[in-house]
């Protein structure tokens, strides 16, 4: 569905990549950065100021961007370390980790994402080499036929994959999210699923926040009360999780009205945290995998 843009600035799911890349360029600016992204301004480019700069709320809580990012990335590297020989990206967006990330020349690096992300990425990017075997798939993961056929062809190239979801799912309905979260840990390689997630209470405050400058282009959808254990059901265990909030205050990011708040939200959502916001970065392992720590 195509957008006015008097109404809303995001015209696609698409442009909230350009959106997120802009938070990263902006810490990357930062001489105390928690994490350095030197490619984040290009991808943004004006389009993603636009975007961050009429999202005025967005802006102001930048802090969950930026925790997010240094979660993910702290989380990535553990799992590294713990023999991963494929990271499979999800909705990839404008994410640079190949780039600017220490990784190991031998990683197979796949991202999938949209064709007209891809192809925008692959333009930007053009000049720069991966530090990894970084391939690129242009593909609709609403097309389930599709996204399965191509999960099962990286499943058998890998020995122990990381599949990695960095603001995906919220877009997803709660049928989506499951549908999708079974399709992944049906291959015994897909061992390590890295996602974040929000409480209805927290996709409650973006919706009314947010909602109307995202319009149509990006619709917020899924936060389940169950948090993690939403995904025990569909063949996944929560290993790790950890509170943007929180770590946000180990950081330094967060302002001054918020950091009171921290020491009272819990790192992993409570059924009674649900109605409240709270959003945070989880690890799952695969439980149809037999060992007790892959």
């Amino acid at each position: 569905m195509s957008n006015d843009m008097s109404e809303s600035p995001i015209r696609n799911i698409s442009d909230t990549a350009r959106w997120a890349a802009v938070y990263r360029a902006r810490e990357t600016e930062r001489t105390d950065a928690v994490f350095r992204d030197p490619f984040a301004g290009r991808l943004a480019g004006e389009r993603g100021e636009e975007i961050a700069n009429t999202i005025d709320f967005s802006s102001r809580n930048a802090w969950s961007w930026i925790a997010r990012t240094y979660l993910f990335d702290a989380f990535l590297m553990e799992e590294l370390h713990q023999g991963v020989d494929m990271v499979v990206n999800l909705a990839a967006g404008l994410d640079a980790r190949p780039f600017r990330m220490d990784l190991p020349p031998s990683l197979k690096w796949i991202e999938v994402d949209l064709p007209e992300i891809v192809e925008y990425k692959q333009d930007v990017l053009a000049p720069d080499a991966p530090n990894c075997q970084l391939e690129r798939v242009a593909l609709d993961l609403a097309n389930v036929s599709a996204r399965r056929e191509l999960f099962e062809q990286l499943a058998r190239r890998a020995e122990k994959a990381l599949i990695v979801t960095e603001g995906l799912l919220i877009y997803f309905t709660e049928e989506e999210a499951g549908s999708f979260a079974k399709d992944l840990s049906a291959l015994n390689s897909f061992q390590i699923w890295i996602l974040d997630l929000a409480s209805p209470g927290l996709l409650k405050l973006l919706k009314d926040r947010m909602g109307k400058e995202m319009g149509e282009g990006a619709v917020l959808r899924f936060a389940s009360p169950e948090g993690p254990d939403f995904f025990r059901r569909f063949g996944w265990e929560p290993i790790k999780t950890k509170s943007l909030l929180k770590t946000a205050r180990r950081l330094h990011r967060l302002p001054t009205f918020l950091r009171l708040l921290a020491p009272l939200t819990p790192e992993v959502p409570t059924p009674q945290q649900s109605k409240r916001p709270w959003g945070g970065v989880c690890v799952l392992k695969n439980s149809h995998i037999t060992s007790t720590r892959i």
